[in-house]
């Protein structure tokens, strides 16, 4: 490829995923007549995001290596005033690097999905759903403005609300997807407000034209108050990545999402969707630069989220759960790093999460499907010798994930640690805890999870309470129905080519990604005033002394400790922790509540809101109908009723009428002369 990239390829990559979409979801639905079969659905849809994958391929190759960029117009839309409505692409390192990750974490989970969905009887309308979903998130990361950004967002959080809501006769299903569509528009107001305010002030949409501006906002206040605006920009774009990211508060409706399918768990809420929020910061590091207030408060979020929400992963028991606290925590990570102005960082941890933990909730979708879809740890125990591609694979995620030296999770979160150390922000105090105390419960409950499926005593048989969260009522065995036993190859080769990257990726691009110029143009950093990612290229001496310097390290302890007091508390003595849960009962209430988030939500708010609506129906009713549309309709009934008292048909009425209707104007007009 030339050092300028082709338009016509670029269109191919998100345009792929669209017509498998638009082939599996009408005509292998009963949409389009049922016209083509299971075999021809799965292989189109494949067809396609593997072709996006390899033109993405290519993509970052040429970017890498001849320093190609794209950033044009394809298609405007409309022009309203001055602004302009425009599709286009902007492709530097950051989307080279992002459509890479969508599209080889899709390819592995469409894959996957032939044998977790091989029962179900929507399995071409799932398949047409996940590659419109690649493509929705592919338009949002490619894009060059902002309305095409807006579209992407929107169009992802449409995608995963129907996939979480996939089986639709499952209440708890819908409710789930309720929930995710009801919280995200929360964040998606406070989006499009500082979209809105951008072109307002900047007078275009366009990324490039827009932080060519940005000095010149930077200068203004917010009208009537004395807020810089910049800040109020910046604070609005992320309460939009607060609900997209799934930040505290906004995070309560990304556990219930489990609800859906498993490949769309490691799709969309661990690898790509939920990650929208961190590359759009990243994105607009231009504008975040400008403002310490916003990054001040990003760090505080992104604090809470990681300690927090770890918290809550350390008393599940649904491992779909645990491990979906698990991604809440490490995008609490991504978003400390962003308010420590280490973008390249928050980005980095964000492919290699993208991979280790995809991986993880595919293997917890085997462990299903080997247990005969029973999603309970405390009746699992002893699969390592029944699952050993499963298991083997889990260990390597559940290491890469706790930052074990040498695999990728390592690299990213470690200097993670290390820029928030090197913050002098509002709040860097609480966070630099945060983040250290984060290492030990992530050890902690991630190591639990894998103690409690794959070790110990072999405990399927005993569940006496087997439930079917997965596959519900989808003709599907029962849990005690015989041993556990190995996926077959489409479910576990995903596993073992997601574990690759998952242990070496790391190593091999964190000298280019953090300290070269892989985001040289894609990511602006204040040096003089953020120097976090000046002092980790001073420390920084090659990945393997920093893997080795590792081991002396605070957070290496913590995490070895973390692993080693699940052990003792899951094999050595497992009666510990139900004794440590009675006495400590209040504090396990608390964690089980989820902190009262959601009794708040449905108590508080949406009461608060119904007795409102209540309060204004009333008033409407009362007002509206009662004075303006009943009252209305009265005043024109007495005029009407005197009016057709005049209409009677008889010409000596009518010129009465006229006489007197003269008599009145002239009487009228004489009394109005001086």
């Amino acid at each position: 490829m030339s050092a300028t990239l082709s338009a016509t390829t670029l269109l191919a990559v998100p345009l792929a995923p669209l017509l498998g979409a638009v082939l599996a979801g009408v005509f292998g639905t009963a949409l389009g007549g049922n016209w083509i079969g299971r075999k021809l659905s799965h292989s189109l849809t494949i067809l396609g995001v593997a072709v996006a994958f390899v033109l993405s391929a290519m993509t970052l190759q040429s970017v890498v290596n001849d320093g190609a960029r794209f950033n044009e117009t394809l298609y405007t839309w409309m022009v309203v005033g001055g602004l302009k409505m425009e599709i286009g692409f902007l492709v530097d390192g950051l989307t080279a690097m992002m459509m890479c990750v969508v599209t080889f974490v899709s390819l592995m989970v469409h894959i996957y999905t032939i044998g977790y969905m091989e029962e179900d009887e929507g399995y071409n309308r799932f398949f047409g759903y996940i590659s419109l979903f690649t493509f929705s998130m592919l338009m949002l990361v490619m894009s060059n403005n902002m309305l095409q950004l807006f579209f992407g967002w929107e169009a992802v959080g449409l995608v995963s609300y129907l996939l979480i809501g996939f089986w639709y006769n499952k209440p708890t299903a819908i409710f789930a997807n309720m929930k995710a569509f009801l919280v995200n528009r929360v964040g998606d107001f406070g989006f499009i407000l500082g979209i809105g305010l951008i072109a307002a002030f900047a007078g275009t949409l366009n990324y490039a034209e827009v932080f060519g501006k940005a000095g010149e906002l930077a200068k203004l206040s917010f009208p009537g108050t004395s807020w810089m605006l910049i800040t109020v920009i910046c604070i609005c774009l992320f309460i939009g990545a607060m609900g997209k990211s799934a930040q505290f508060p906004l995070h309560v409706w990304l556990p219930d999402s489990m609800e859906g399918p498993t490949p769309i768990s490691a799709l969309i809420h661990a690898a790509t969707m939920v990650t929208a929020g961190i590359f759009m910061v990243a994105r607009m590091s231009p504008l975040f630069e400008l403002s310490d207030t916003a990054l001040s408060f990003i760090l505080i979020v992104g604090s809470i989220t990681a300690l927090f929400m770890g918290f809550l992963g350390i008393i599940q028991n649904d491992i779909k759960r645990v491990v979906a606290y698990s991604t809440l925590s490490q995008l609490g990570y991504m978003t400390v790093a962003l308010g420590a102005s280490a973008y390249s960082v928050a980005v980095f941890h964000l492919m290699t999460h993208a991979f280790f933990k995809a991986l993880l909730f595919l293997a917890a979708g085997s462990v299903i499907m080997g247990v005969h879809h029973n999603q309970d740890i405390r009746w699992m125990g002893g699969l390592r010798k029944y699952m050993p591609i499963t298991w083997i694979t889990s260990l390597v995620g559940s290491l890469a994930l706790i930052g074990t030296p040498l695999l990728s999770g390592f690299y990213s979160k470690d200097s993670i640690i290390e820029a928030v150390h090197e913050s002098h922000l509002f709040g860097a105090g609480f966070a630099n805890f945060a983040v250290l105390a984060g290492v030990f419960v992530t050890a902690f409950y991630s190591f639990r999870m894998y103690f409690l499926v794959f070790h110990g005593k072999e405990r399927f048989d005993q569940n006496p309470d087997a439930h079917h969260d997965e596959h519900h009522d989808h003709g599907h065995h029962d849990a005690h129905s015989g041993k556990p036993h190995e996926s077959p190859w489409v479910v576990w080769l995903p596993l073992v080519l997601l574990a690759v990257p998952s242990a070496l990726i790391g190593y091999f691009t964190i000298e280019p990604m953090l300290h070269g110029g892989f985001f040289k143009d894609a990511i602006i950093v204040n040096a003089d005033k953020h120097h976090a990612m000046t002092e980790l290229a001073k420390a920084f001496h090659g990945p393997w002394a920093m893997a080795v310097h590792a081991v002396t390290t605070l957070p290496f302890i913590l995490a070895v400790a973390g692993v080693a007091l699940s052990y003792y508390m899951y094999i050595i003595n497992p009666a510990l922790p139900a004794a440590i849960k009675r006495s400590a009962q209040p504090i396990y209430t608390l964690l089980d509540n989820k902190y009262y988030l959601d009794w708040f939500n449905e108590n508080v708010l949406a009461r608060g809101a119904r007795a409102l609506g209540a309060l204004l129906w009333e008033n409407d009713k009362k007002v509206i109908d009662g004075t303006l549309v009943n009252g209305s309709w009265k005043v024109v009934r007495v005029f009407s009723n005197i009016a057709r008292k005049f209409q009677t048909g008889y010409i000596y009425h009518y010129a009465f009428s006229m006489i007197a209707g003269v008599f009145l104007l002239m009487t009228y007009f004489v009394w109005l002369k001086p």
